[in-house]
């Protein structure tokens, strides 16, 4: 006979247990004493710093956490008021120039230091949109760094609504709590043994100030990511943030350190041109950074083990459906990425053997033809080339054949595009509807 009063107790400490170790994990989630090492007196607005050595690093520290992409505005520079679209609403970047009322002019440096390596803000828990997850990485000197930079910003007038656009629950700050509880992790990098300092400075640029796998992972439902597929590839809205692990097939496992440092200066290397959040990225990041951290990150790309999306079959070249993508892509295509994919240098990105198309998500080139594109501009490679929206000219069917073409032509292959996808797309990027034929 079951003793049920044993089974009671026995149950009852076991959530006991549970209940304590929540408190206690959730305690490190939010545990903010690494702040401890700031000032808490002056506030930004107030603060008067000299040292130019330090605003210079500051300076090099924003533009390595790439904040310019996510907090100018036509309000001016840090302004905030950058929208981002996710599954539970619009969040708006938040106003980080040291005006008092609208700004963050209020913090002093400890509240700086929470906001920025703690998501803790002053209007309340901040939301994972802001990569604090990745900045929690930045080290002390860092940050003292970064906040002797913001001193220097001009102030803004720019009040802005950050969650007004958030659906209920999720608009209510307190629930991020939870969220930190569950998918934060409130620790400084480690050394790996046996790994050089080159390795690990590229570690830190890739995992800390560059937030890379903010984009390059892919998200659970509520929208942390995934570890166990870092780096893997994520979709952002209406664009796939291509997979950055060795994988031969769609990753960069076919590029050399070389190509990758130079792609990240640049903006294009012999196999692919950035375009859309990956050209905003370089232009307001990464190539203001130097050379040996540049190979620093390629350096820690090129160790990553490869992921396991594997090559599919190529779509068969003479079925109707991609010999009328062949024609359509002479027509439209071939005058600027060549008849055999091959690209015009700097100018337009070669299709031949271009990882970053072959993804199994096709969002990014659906995205391209639908509303058009433009190249990375950089202080090397100046020009950035422009492409044309094609959405008036093809229906969702011409759009699928094409790019399934282009996906599987000169050794390419991928996974048919669906008519359906591209449909989707276009119909949340509001892009036009094609003129009807005569």
């Amino acid at each position: 006979m079951m003793n049920w009063k044993r089974i009671a107790l026995g149950a009852s400490a076991a959530v006991l247990v549970a209940a304590v170790g929540v408190g206690i994990w959730g305690a490190h989630a939010l545990d903010t004493s690494r702040s401890d090492v700031a000032d808490d007196k002056v506030q930004l607005a107030d603060a008067k710093i000299t040292d130019q050595a330090a605003i210079r690093r500051g300076e090099y520290v924003m533009r390595a956490a790439d904040c310019a992409a996510c907090h100018n505005s036509t309000k001016g520079e840090f302004s905030g008021g950058y929208p981002f679209v996710t599954d539970f609403g619009t969040i708006l970047s938040s106003n980080i120039t040291p005006d008092r009322q609208s700004g963050i002019g209020a913090m002093t440096e400890r509240d700086f230091f929470n906001a920025v390596r703690h998501g803790q803000g002053s209007k309340g828990f901040l939301y994972p949109a802001m990569p604090y997850t990745a900045y929690a990485k930045l080290t002390d000197q860092d940050m003292h760094d970064l906040w002797a930079y913001m001193s220097t910003v001009q102030p803004v007038a720019n009040a802005v609504d950050e969650n007004g656009g958030m659906i209920f629950p999720f608009s209510v700050r307190l629930a991020m709590a939870g969220w930190d509880m569950l998918f934060y992790d409130n620790t400084p990098l480690a050394a790996t043994p046996g790994k050089s300092a080159q390795w690990e400075r590229g570690r830190y640029l890739v995992d800390g100030g560059g937030h890379c796998s903010a984009c390059h992972s892919p998200r659970n439902l509520l929208g942390a990511e995934t570890n166990s597929r870092y780096l893997q590839g994520g979709r952002i809205g209406y664009s796939y943030a291509p997979d950055l692990t060795g994988n031969m097939h769609v990753g960069l496992g076919r590029n050399s350190a070389a190509d990758i440092a130079e792609y990240l200066k640049t903006g294009g290397d012999r196999s692919a041109i950035a375009s859309g959040p990956m050209a905003e990225a370089i232009e307001n990041s990464l190539q203001y950074l130097t050379d040996d951290d540049l190979k620093a990150m390629a350096t820690y790309l090129k160790s990553l083990p490869s992921s396991d999306e594997t090559r599919p079959d190529p779509i068969k070249a003479d079925t109707p459906a991609m010999k009328r993508g062949a024609l359509r892509y002479e027509v439209n295509c071939a005058a600027c990425h060549g008849v055999r994919g091959e690209g015009m240098g700097n100018m337009t990105p070669p299709f031949a053997g271009n990882q970053a198309l072959q993804s199994a998500d096709a969002a990014t080139p659906i995205q391209a033809m639908l509303v058009g594109g433009r190249a990375a501009s950089t202080h090397t490679k100046p020009t950035g080339a422009g492409m044309p929206s094609f959405a008036w000219k093809m229906d969702d069917r011409q759009i699928a054949e094409t790019l399934d073409y282009i996906r599987n032509s000169w050794g390419n292959a991928a996974k048919p595009v669906s008519e359906s996808e591209v449909a989707s797309i276009r119909k949340g990027l509001g892009a036009r509807k094609n003129l009807p034929a005569n």
